[in-house]
């Protein structure tokens, strides 16, 4: 059996984390020691997992890729890097030719195939080090901020999502279980003991009672608008007020949701 080739995915975009793993799954020989979700994590993780491996996600708000790479120079252990770029095919020119190699989002299952023996071949070879070297030195020409900007970004406070809420909800039935990313549900509704949790045209239905559910979900995102129904505010297009006190949503997917007057204060959400 090769040698486990120790992965690490940066990408400010959980969806692109989650669906970079699954494409990644039948490769027995990659082993995703840990992802991060901005530039500073990315450089701690790197210095402390020293994986041989980075999907590396160049546009991140505030600490991108490129500062990434170039906060880690004068580093002794550095991984292979493959960037994962929604750059054009003429931005790409600027740097392909120093690093192992590049994913356009969304990644295509056939070019990632392309990329994996790519970095079996470097390993083999050992060509990471020539690689690596051949990209920081394009990094360090580049017209950069000093590394002291950088040190004081990478020390800043990093906002980071709050641990107390769910990022997706496990729905099992009759033995297989779905991942729902709350970020997607439109709203959820109760019936009974059960919560019918709404993704577009689908419905999941799971086994919970109301309070639980809201425990679960982040307060600044999902709402209670009536006894029984819990909404996404990111998915809310249209507010129509009624003259009896009520109020009605329009959701992106075009659903109608009651606002019963005991849940009129979520309203000012939207003022």
């Amino acid at each position: 059996m090769s040698a486990k080739i120790r992965t690490l995915l940066v990408d400010d975009e959980p969806l692109a984390v989650r669906g970079l793993k699954i494409r990644l799954d039948p490769y027995e020989d990659i082993e995703i020691v840990g992802s991060a979700a901005n530039g500073r994590d990315a450089v701690k993780q790197i210095k402390e997992l020293k994986p041989d491996l980075v999907f590396l996600d160049i546009q991140m708000p505030g600490f991108d890729g490129f500062a990434v790479m170039r906060s880690l120079i004068g580093e002794t252990e550095m991984p292979i890097v493959i960037f994962v770029t929604a750059f054009d095919q003429y931005a790409l020119e600027a740097f392909k030719a120093h690093a192992l190699d590049y994913l356009m989002k969304p990644v295509e299952e056939e070019r990632l195939a392309e990329a994996i023996v790519r970095v079996r071949e470097a390993m083999a070879q050992r060509l990471a080090v020539e690689q690596t070297a051949k990209l920081m030195e394009l990094l360090d020409n580049m017209d950069n901020p000093p590394k002291e900007a950088l040190t004081a970004i990478l020390e800043a406070p990093v906002e980071t999502r709050d641990d107390r809420f769910d990022p997706h909800l496990r729905i099992k039935d009759r033995g297989h279980i779905t991942i729902v990313p709350v970020s997607e549900v439109d709203y959820i509704d109760a019936a009974g003991d059960y919560m019918c949790i709404h993704v577009g045209e689908k419905t999941h239905i799971l086994r919970e009672k109301m309070k639980q559910m809201e425990r679960r979900l982040d307060p600044k995102i999902f709402q209670r608008i009536h006894r029984s129904t819990i909404v996404n505010l990111e998915r809310v297009k249209e507010v129509r007020p009624h003259s009896n006190g009520e109020c009605f949503l329009t959701l992106l997917s075009g659903k109608e949701l009651k606002v019963s007057r005991s849940y009129k204060d979520v309203l000012g959400r939207f003022l």
